[in-house]
């Protein structure tokens, strides 16, 4: 092979080497890179209208912070590696691995966010540190008062003599004189009755258990309508 040959083919490969090692720098220059974060879910509510506020305490759920990258593009779940916070604290909280949790002081919404500085890119390139972030929304539902509707608990009083029934939990108090009396008790609560005769008591009808004393009737897991009868005589 003459030297112009020789010449030609060293020209073709250095024209490789160069256009190769081009492909390597670029390649290296497009580490894979987060570009953005999403939370799920996007919004959570706890609890009711119909429920105190107190009651939602301890009520949680686990977000998810999902990364998008791109060199390839890809979603990743990068919840461990977010840093997680609530601006209302006395509402929800969130802990380090994303479990978020009503604290049962405060109603109304927080805004929970997952943040991100990217110090380096996933192949270890330094930057400039970029930060990325998403939020999401919780809600507390404030009381408002209104209580669940339940069974209906009736008292009623067919003998002569006169007393009172008081209820435990209160919602029931009544005389005899007022024939008879009821309201409506949360499904699935037990009620305790105790009456207060004035004169001579002649019991209960209607009750799950009554105490050995005669004056205590219970009423186990009200889920239906129940009529109780007292009679003072």
């Amino acid at each position: 092979m003459n030297r112009k040959s020789l010449g030609k083919w060293f020209g073709i490969f250095g024209f490789i080497a160069a256009g190769a090692l081009l492909f390597n720098l670029s390649s290296c220059a497009r580490d894979q890179e987060l570009v953005s974060i999403s939370i799920t879910p996007s919004t959570e509510t706890f609890g009711s209208s119909k429920t105190p506020v107190i009651d939602d305490k301890g009520l949680n759920i686990q977000l998810r912070a999902l990364g998008s990258y791109i060199h390839p593009p890809v979603t990743k779940d990068i919840t461990d590696q977010v840093t997680w916070t609530s601006n209302t604290p006395d509402l929800a909280t969130v802990n380090s691995a994303g479990v978020l949790t009503a604290t049962g002081i405060d109603c109304g919404n927080a805004l929970i966010t997952a943040t991100v500085q990217t110090n380096h890119s996933v192949g270890g390139r330094s930057s400039s540190g970029a930060i990325i972030t998403a939020t999401m929304t919780a809600n507390v539902v404030c009381f408002t008062g209104a209580a669940d509707s339940g069974p209906n608990l009736a008292v009623t009083f067919p003998g002569t003599g006169s007393g009172t029934i008081t209820s435990s939990p209160l919602g029931l108090s009544c005389a005899s004189t007022a024939t008879s009396c009821n309201t409506t008790i949360p499904s699935g609560n037990t009620i305790t009755l105790t009456a207060a005769p004035d004169g001579r008591f002649a019991g209960w009808e209607g009750c799950d258990s009554v105490s050995e004393s005669g004056l205590i009737c219970t009423v186990d897991t009200l889920t239906r309508d129940r009529s109780i009868t007292v009679t003072f005589n």
